[in-house]
């Protein structure tokens, strides 16, 4: 049996003798406990427990269990995780119980055991993979009995469900652990922080970034079909797809594909998103009647006939993106009309948007929906102007911001408020414009730094914010004098600690291979608390707040300070 162990057993070893030498005192004796959990990439790793004297006889017992319980073609594994258990405590199911209560969903980071001698136990990872602590409540971990029965009975033959009665004991177990991936090296896995559990990043470089953004982006190509419409997500525990449709995200990720395709400058990104990009002028804009000598209009309309504010908005963003980076100009024709439809949702007395008209009578279904759509519609019209050159549309803008500034839109901290603001600021620079911009982010620092979930879009949101400062340093204005309460190193320190932390929702192999299929969730993004859910727009939000990252720190002309931000807090 030893010649068929992976060449990575030595150094593995050798990685976890890091850790400290200290056995557990269990039952049995003092031992050292290993969970050995494989997979090919093609199916949910398969989790083993090894116990001995010392961590080479734990590796080589969890070694034969895992030999013993193999299944289908017979060889070593691609993925190799190795979990050294450092510590378990003992407790009940009441404590337990307010343990989860008081957790945000999907963030217990501790092990689960039945017996003092850990012989029925999951690593916290099982219980994500299987949705053992998600009932559809993001806040907290609700358990669920029955995912919590299909765990046990595929992992011990027998079913074993959440405890009724508090005072059941149970135990629980911390670990530090390695990994690694076919002949490659082995990487510690983080232990501390929110960040827990998966590979340690200290501070993301060039090469980590981009290749985070390239195999984002070859993920969202494959979910473009041959049509042009998107696969729209995936629920990973299960592999499940997501049911719905939602025609402003289809353009507004065929958006984020073509930021990334600006750095990857793969052929298959930018063919995909054509792709997504005719569908969408093909099958989802649809032209309305207008009176005669009017402009015409036309409205990315949703499968449930609504016609969204925003989805014209980011129906131009994607048009404009393609001809900013192709130089064709064959989508141009529609930029106008999506402009003029936009026009047509904006109130002439205050300036402010309606959001949600239904089609085809136009007829008002929701005067506000959220404040997304208005930064999205802002966004757009510039986009246009720029592109047509037709004066009405930055008028409008200018009137909106007018609007956005008299209602405080400022305190949603929009990240598509900030990219409108940014773009305005550079071709209207004018103070107020920049102070809304300065309070859209000054004032959210404090969350921005401690919130425990990866929130892509804070990441934009600090990018566009960036750009704007920049912008503020070459006309020679100073932060303070627009923002008393603006910090600007606060804000580097949170942009950076921001960047860093997004990595906490990407799957890498370590995390994805106790998932039902992980071949096709590895190496994208999800949202932790969505029980990590993969959706093209969750995808795009990573994608664009790392490019523009990338762009602006890492492709040379800037590096990114040390952060010394505290950890994120663990609380919901």
């Amino acid at each position: 049996m030893n010649d068929l162990l992976p060449s990575s057993t030595v150094p593995c070893l050798a990685a976890l003798q890091r850790f400290g030498a200290e056995r557990l005192r269990l039952p049995g004796g003092d031992q050292e406990v290993l969970f050995l959990s494989l997979s090919d990439g093609s199916e949910r790793a398969l989790t083993v427990l090894g116990r001995g004297a010392d961590l080479a006889a734990a590796w080589l017992d969890a070694w034969a269990q895992w030999r013993q319980r193999q299944v289908g073609e017979d060889g070593l594994p691609r993925w190799v995780r190795v979990d050294r258990v450092m510590h378990v405590q003992a407790a009940n199911w009441g404590q337990v119980r307010r343990l989860l209560a008081g957790t945000k969903t999907n963030y217990f980071a501790l092990g689960i055991a039945w017996d003092a001698a850990l012989a029925q136990a999951c690593l916290p990872e099982e219980l994500w993979g299987h949705a053992c602590l998600y009932s559809g409540d993001i806040n907290a971990c609700v358990p669920s009995d029955e995912n919590l029965r299909a765990l046990t009975r595929r992992k011990f033959g027998r079913e074993t469900g959440w405890p009724q009665d508090d005072a059941t004991p149970l135990w629980l177990f911390q670990t530090k652990g390695v990994f690694v991936e076919g002949e490659g090296p082995v990487q510690l896995l983080d232990n501390e922080g929110v960040m827990d559990r998966v590979r340690r990043i200290d501070q993301p470089d060039a090469t980590l970034v981009a290749e985070a953004v390239q195999r984002s982006a070859d993920y969202l190509t494959r979910q473009v079909t041959l049509s042009g419409r998107w696969v729209y997500g995936w629920y990973p525990c299960f592999d499940r797809p997501v049911p719905s449709y939602n025609a402003l995200r289809h353009a507004s990720a065929a958006y984020s594909l073509l930021e990334a395709w600006d750095l990857t400058r793969q052929p298959a990104h930018l063919e995909a998103a054509t792709r997504a990009i005719d569908h969408l002028c093909r099958e989802l804009i649809k032209p309305v009647a207008v009176p005669a000598g009017e402009a015409p209009a036309a409205y990315l309309v949703d499968e449930s006939a609504e016609i969204k504010l925003g989805g014209n908005g980011v129906a131009i963003l994607a048009l404009a993106k393609r001809i900013e980076l192709t130089g064709e100009a064959r989508h141009l024709a529609l930029i106008r009309p999506l402009a003029e439809g936009l026009l047509r949702m904006q109130d002439a007395a205050t300036s402010a948007f309606v959001h949600v008209l239904e089609f085809p009578s136009l007829a008002v279904k929701e005067v506000h929906r959220t404040v997304y759509y208005d930064g999205e519609a802002a966004f757009g019209l510039l986009k246009a102007y720029q592109l047509t050159g037709e004066h009405r549309y930055l008028e409008a803008v200018e009137r909106a911001v007018e609007y956005f500034i008299q209602a405080q839109h400022w305190r949603s901290h929009d990240h598509w408020l900030a990219y409108a603001v940014n773009e305005l600021t550079r071709l209207a620079p004018q103070e107020r414009y920049f102070r809304l911009g300065l309070k859209n982010v000054s004032r959210h620092l404090g969350f921005i730094r401690q919130r425990i979930t990866a929130y892509p879009t804070l990441l934009e949101l600090m990018m566009a914010a960036s750009a704007m400062l920049d912008h503020m340093d070459t006309l020679g204005l100073e932060p303070l004098a627009l923002d008393p309460g603006f910090d600007r190193q606060a804000f580097e320190q949170a942009l950076h600690q921001r960047a860093r932390y997004l990595f906490s929702g990407y799957f890498f192999p370590e995390l994805a291979m106790f998932f039902r299929s992980p071949a096709r969730m590895v190496n994208t993004f999800f949202i932790r608390h969505y029980s990590f859910r993969v959706r093209i727009d969750d995808v795009q939000h990573y994608i664009s707040g790392l490019v523009a990252y990338h762009q602006r720190f890492l492709s040379g002309a800037r590096r990114p300070a040390p952060s010394t931000a505290p950890e994120l807090s663990a609380s919901p």
